[in-house]
């Protein structure tokens, strides 16, 4: 399977001294969705490698629903870049809105911690596709901005 959603309520526990859930929480969130989702496509314990650009576009109110939706977008030989989408908003209207995205890399590796080779995930549908090709030029530009890579 190439996607998880998890969903949930936010709850009085996650709140920051604003009052809204603290963004450390819904980093936590994406670890997790990102790991759950690297996990069952490699089939092996997995670990995070990177997290590029979180930009918090709104706060999440406690009470709200959360999906955090992990998408496999990308595969290395020993890598997997997913996708991850964080969505808030109101059960009873059932509108939900954007928080943040990102793409999170995730390695499978051994007992002893070193990376093993995944198998390729092969996009089909158009929206597979474009995304694919988004974190590609993404990867490429990351690449070419770090000297001596």
């Amino acid at each position: 399977m190439s996607s998880i959603t998890l969903r949930f309520l936010a709850e009085p526990s996650t709140i920051n001294f604003g009052g809204k859930v603290h963004g450390g929480t819904v980093m936590k969130w994406i670890d997790e969705a990102g790991y759950a989702c690297a996990t069952r496509w490699a089939k092996r314990y997995c670990v995070t490698v990177s997290v590029g650009s979180i930009r918090f576009q709104r706060p999440i109110m406690i009470g709200a629903l959360v999906e955090v939706e992990a998408r496999l977008a990308y595969t290395g030989s020993t890598s997997m870049n997913i996708a991850v989408e964080v969505r808030a908003g109101d059960m009873k209207t059932g509108e939900m809105e954007v928080i943040t995205e990102c793409v999170v890399v995730f390695a499978a590796v051994d007992p002893n911690g070193k990376t093993i080779p995944v198998e390729p995930w092969l996009p089909e549908t158009p929206g597979d596709i474009a995304l694919a090709q988004h974190v590609r030029t993404h990867l490429n530009a990351a690449r070419a901005a770090l000297p001596g890579v």
